[in-house]
């Protein structure tokens, strides 16, 4: 047998490809150059991005190769631990690299308090010589009192002569008992004003040698930091001018006394903007501002908390945002949440994800009704129910508000119905009022359909806020909504009430005065 005879007998035709499998992949190398693309990745990176990327290539893999499914996502379950360690263990390692920096500075601080110490110890051995010298005066002073005779001073005392006017005062007031007194009071007043004068006004000759003496401390501490200032500021401009950006950002991170941990920084990096092929500069400055604010020992401030925020949703970094809020590495307040909040609502994927984040974060803030627009978005309608029961300053407009916000049937049946034995937090006929009034007339027409027919009749005879005509449009929307029954239960509702009769629409001869003149 001939060797072409062989190759012949062993060749294998190459696998053909399902349309289905085909359109497939089509689309999976379509969402790879697009992500890349609208990224700017190159071809040689980033790591970060491709990752981000290629993970969600696999995970639609996965969905769609249902026979390994299970394989493919332990494979990828193992991946994804790994790469995370590593990002774990690069964060570590910058910021590691942080305190090093920190405790590289603290001699130079020890310097500074060995200088002070010495100054101080200087000043007290001074006002030890000067309180020595004090109390040998205040000595003295007492001998030469006890050498005098008391009657003396006695009479010394009285030497003034009674019989000359009081300054500001009449003869006839200077008689005076209540005029006496109301002057006396008025000596002491002005006295007390003098006096409280010159303790703001005056000090000491000491003190002002004191004041002077810290104030040449401070202003060379002022120096001195100034110095550092500019040097860190130099240092920071260097590496962004040679586009270092991560670097960049770590320093600014890491910056001593958090001199570059500011809005002035997040400017600069925001005016880089995005760079073909790079992660966002910006993003990397709140990384790790966010990262290294545990070492700090103190949150991000609440300006940078939001604009870091908003940064990670700019770039579609739910889990970013999650990590950052959980840690609790910043300031929340209500502007975090709007932002979440909003970008909840925009993104569908992640909209239940987001309003979790913005309840947590409204419920720091103490938004009560926020919290309760985002349990009720949930769906979370018996917590919102509890929530309500535990914050009784919750007053009917607020609840008026949150149905007009979140028009749900539940919810709104809830409201007005008993909870857990407790009354109605809102008015059957509010609600209903309330639907009505802003042109929801169709979920006010389902909500009388779901109670019965005697809670109807209850309401159109107890609630003074729906007249004739409006209870009649009501019926009107009932039929143009399918609910025949409903009409006709209200309309002999109001047959059977007192001196009321329908009206024809097609009767104009009918004179509603009538009655009035027989």
């Amino acid at each position: 047998m001939s060797a072409q005879e062989i190759s012949f007998k062993h060749a294998v035709l190459p696998p053909i490809i399902r349309k289905s499998d085909k359109e497939f992949l089509e689309s999976i190398q379509r969402y790879i150059l697009t992500e890349t693309d609208r990224v700017g990745c190159k071809e040689e990176g980033p790591a970060d991005e491709y990752y981000i990327i290629y993970r969600h290539v696999f995970d639609k893999v996965i969905e769609y190769v249902t026979a390994y499914k299970s394989i493919l996502t332990a494979i990828k379950k193992e991946y994804d631990a790994f790469i995370e360690k590593i990002k774990k263990d690069r964060n570590t390692a910058l910021s590691l690299h942080g305190k090093l920096k920190a405790l590289t500075a603290e001699p130079m601080a020890w310097v500074y308090h060995r200088r002070r110490i010495t100054q101080l110890e200087a000043k007290m051995r001074i006002i030890k010589n000067n309180s020595s010298t004090i109390q040998m005066q205040i000595e003295k002073t007492k001998r030469l009192r006890a050498e005098y005779d008391p009657k003396e001073v006695k009479y010394c005392t009285f030497s003034k002569d009674p019989s000359k006017p009081i300054p500001g005062m009449t003869v006839q007031d200077s008689v005076n008992l209540d005029a006496l007194s109301k002057h006396l009071k008025h000596l002491e007043d002005k006295y007390a004003e003098i006096k409280q004068m010159m303790s703001v006004k005056y000090i000491s000759a000491q003190r002002k040698a004191d004041l002077d003496e810290e104030t040449v401390i401070l202003l060379k501490w002022r120096d001195e930091a100034e110095s550092v200032n500019k040097e860190l500021q130099f240092r920071f401009n260097e590496l962004v001018t040679l586009g270092e950006y991560e670097k960049a950002a770590m320093f600014a991170a890491n910056s001593p006394r958090r001199i570059l941990r500011n809005t002035d920084v997040m400017d600069t990096f925001k005016a880089i903007g995005k760079i073909r092929g790079r992660p966002l500069p910006l993003l990397l400055f709140f990384e790790a501002l966010f990262s290294t604010s545990q070492a700090f020992k103190r949150p991000v401030d609440a300006v940078l908390t939001t604009e870091g925020i908003k940064c990670a949703l700019s770039e579609r970094r739910v889990d970013l945002v999650i990590n950052w809020v959980t840690q609790e590495r910043l300031t929340l307040s209500e502007e975090a949440g709007d932002a979440i909040y909003d970008y909840g609502e925009q993104d569908t994927f992640n909209k239940a994800k987001c309003l979790a984040l913005a309840q947590l974060i409204y419920g720091e803030c103490n938004l009560h009704k926020k919290v309760l627009l985002c349990l009720c978005k949930l769906g979370q309608i018996d917590g919102a129910m509890e929530y309500i029961q535990q914050f009784k300053e919750l007053t009917s407009d607020d609840l008026l508000q949150l149905i007009t916000l979140c028009p749900q049937m539940e919810l709104i049946q809830c409201l007005t119905k008993e909870w857990n034995g407790n009354p109605p937090s809102l008015p059957l006929g509010f609600a209903i009022l309330h639907l009505f009034s802003l042109d929801m007339k169709n979920i006010g027409v389902k909500l009388l359909q779901e109670i019965n027919k005697d809670a109807v009749a209850h309401l159109m005879t107890s609630n003074p806020f729906f007249s004739l005509e409006e209870w009649q449009e009501i019926a009107k929307i009932c039929v143009q909504n399918g609910f025949e029954q409903l009409s006709n239960d209200i309309l002999s509702r109001l047959r059977s009430q007192a001196g009321v009769s329908e009206i024809p629409e097609e009767d104009d001869t009918v004179n509603l005065m009538e009655h009035v003149f027989w």
